[in-house]
């Protein structure tokens, strides 16, 4: 699945000529474009996908947002570890 996930921009600073950002998606910490939202600043939430920030967001909707991504359980699903994922296929095919 590939969500779009709300964020919060904590570092901003460009890398070979393309604006970059430091997002935290409640907890997971990850690179992200910023070329479709270059006046965001850090402190400010948006909305995420294949990691470039599409959307501004207010502060209530991305944390309402994030802790039902949580309690869902799809911020481990959206962010999880690939190589622990693959693992964990493996297991579930060895054990049929």
């Amino acid at each position: 699945m590939c969500l779009a996930v709300p964020g919060r921009v904590l570092e901003i600073a460009e890398r070979g000529g393309t604006r970059m950002a430091v997002v935290d998606f409640g907890g997971v910490v990850k690179d992200v474009c910023l070329e479709y939202l270059p006046d965001l600043k850090v402190g400010e939430y948006a909305i995420v996908h294949v990691g470039f920030a599409l959307q501004r967001l207010d502060e209530e909707s991305a944390r309402r947002t994030l802790q039902l991504f949580e309690e869902l359980g799809l911020i481990q699903e959206e962010f999880g570890d690939p190589w622990e994922a693959a693992a964990a296929s493996v297991m579930r095919e060895e054990e049929r």
